[in-house]
């Protein structure tokens, strides 16, 4: 076989494992054991790859190893989107590190840096889960060393640790229970085996191999989030992207700039090149600030939601409106500050409310990057921060945004929306940085959260009870407590859970879906049945789940 010769000759093979991944990311996203609409495995270390692919194409041809494993690790790192984005990005990381030095591709370098991988990929999980991605990545390392030591051929070295990846994915019901439950295999660990299967197959030459790894029996195709959009939640109506050349531009200033024209504000880059991307209701003010300053090229404006005149006209007042108050207090410092991960104008409202000053998109729907999160942090007028991630799978992201930050930053692990509400009630701001940690981590492990949703495949309670494609479920603290045929009836058995719980008070908030007549003969069956809960009812315009809960 053909050994590439220069750095940059690997960047196709890397090419060739993230399309395959990408093919077959529908696959993986099919094997999440969990039946909710929520940011998919495989969507999510595609995402997490293509910002790899990206840093990657922009090398030079005369790039050194350090420049592409710095591309490798800086790229996925920033592109990483929920716990498997997170977990990959360090697989990358620690292989980058072990072929710090290498000059040689071959099957002791490759078996070292395997080896550093797992290492890294395993300190970076607080509680590591037989069956999962981790583990294929050891049955991998371990394949490679004893390949390595019986000097086999680089092909056969390869073919080997590509074989010994699928073999291991396979067994992963073995050793986690719930996927021979639901007769799939891990889905994370899947899409590392392709991403091998891909280089591997593009190194050596050969076609990837056609693999039957147990898939779901029934027909559970039904992926809720089959396509991400970019401007999904964004109340602006214009997605403005351009390319942008300065040797002087000042980054902070335009980043605050583009922060007072709308949301989804990106500056990538550095001098002189930069990516521009930003959703705004007036993209002629993004284009003659920056022409004013630079070159603009490249230009792409996409109208993102055709609507009525006066829904335009709301629009149009509220972003004059968020602009003028970004603009007024755009040099005022604070104390504290705070970024928070939320999926719904409502709740936005309520978190804006209690002094969150800067939203994430995201939430069930979409994972935000490391890079999004990070962006955020950049985005706040303070040197203390405090990220909520409102989702178990964002914890991650956003541990992994607050130790590459500059500023001083915690992660309040809160994983819904409402237990942030908690967290910022208590906020003192004359109290020390850790000593409003400590008092918001009490906040929080005092909250219940509850969601109401429809499961998007056919799966299976942790008591083994039948879930149906289509069925409502109800989840406390993302457990699955409650399967029923409808919300009302779900909710009414949660609340009643949550009662049992020694809960007195209920913070709920309806969904985009359902109606506000539905919320109100909602609520008054909650206060029949539970009289003694006080209840706190909000609009939180939240999509997918129709009812979010919390409770204390």
């Amino acid at each position: 076989m053909k050994i590439t010769t220069t750095p940059t000759d690997f960047i196709p093979h890397i090419a060739a494992a993230v399309k395959t991944l990408a093919d077959h990311k529908d696959e993986v996203n099919k094997l999440n054991v969990f039946p909710v609409p929520d940011g998919d495995t495989g969507t999510n270390i595609s995402l997490t790859m293509d910002a790899v692919l990206s840093e990657l194409a922009a090398l030079p041809k005369s790039a050194t190893s350090a420049d592409v494993r710095k591309a490798i690790t800086h790229g996925s790192l920033m592109g990483a989107r929920g716990n498997s984005g997170v977990i990959s990005s360090q697989i990358l990381r620690g292989l980058c590190e072990g072929l710090e030095g290498v000059e040689t591709f071959d099957t002791a370098g490759v078996s070292a840096a395997l080896e550093k991988s797992v290492e890294v990929a395993f300190s970076a999980v607080r509680k590591p889960v037989e069956g999962t991605i981790l583990t294929v990545l050891r049955d991998v390392a371990e394949a490679a060393t004893e390949l390595s030591a019986n000097a086999v051929s680089l092909q056969e070295f390869l073919v080997g640790i590509r074989d010994a990846a699928y073999v291991s994915v396979r067994n992963t019901p073995e050793l986690l229970p719930i996927l021979k439950e639901n007769g799939v295999v891990d889905a994370g660990g899947y899409g590392l085996a392709l991403l091998i299967d891909g280089f591997v197959s593009s190194m050596t030459g050969e076609r990837s191999v056609e693999v039957e790894l147990g898939m779901p029996t029934g027909d559970v195709g039904k992926v809720a989030i089959e396509q991400i959009n970019d401007w999904e939640g964004s109340e602006y109506l214009y997605c403005t992207e351009f390319l942008f050349r300065s040797d002087d531009l000042d980054v902070s200033a335009t980043q605050d700039f583009l922060t007072t024209m709308g949301d989804c504000d990106l500056l990538v880059g550095t001098h002189p090149d930069f990516k521009i991307h930003v959703h705004t209701n007036d993209p002629g003010s993004v284009l003659s600030y920056m022409t004013d300053r630079g070159q603009v090229s490249e230009v792409h404006i996409h109208n993102m939601r055709l609507q009525s005149a006066d829904r335009l006209a709301t629009i149009s007042e509220d972003a004059t409106s968020v602009a003028s108050a970004a603009t007024e207090n755009i040099e005022e410092e604070k104390k504290f500050g705070f970024v928070a991960v939320s999926s719904g104008k409502g709740m936005d409202n309520i978190l804006k409310s209690l002094g969150v000053d800067q939203i994430v998109g995201g939430g069930q729907t979409m994972n935000p990057s490391t890079k999004d999160l990070l962006s955020a942090i950049g985005n706040v007028k303070a040197d203390n921060v405090f990220i909520f991630p409102n989702n178990k799978n964002i914890v991650m992201a956003a541990t992994a945004a607050a130790e590459f930050s500059e500023k001083r930053t915690r992660v309040i692990p809160t994983i819904s929306v409402p237990q942030s509400f908690s967290a910022l009630f208590i906020v003192d701001q004359e109290a020390s940085f850790d000593e409003n940690v400590e008092a918001m981590m009490d906040s929080i492990s005092a909250v219940k959260s509850a969601e109401v949703t429809l499961a998007i495949k056919d799966a299976k309670t942790d008591k083994g009870d039948i879930i149906k494609d289509g069925d409502t479920i109800g989840l406390i603290d993302d457990k699955i407590e409650v399967v029923g045929k409808d919300v009302e009836e779900v909710t009414l058995d949660l609340v009643r859970l949550l009662a049992e719980k020694d809960a007195d008070t209920l913070t709920i908030l309806a969904g985009a879906d359902m109606a506000q007549d539905e919320f109100e003969e909602l609520l008054a069956k909650i206060e029949d049945e539970c009289p003694d809960i006080e209840i706190d009812a909000h609009r939180g315009e939240q999509p997918l789940y129709p009812i979010v809960m919390s409770a204390e």
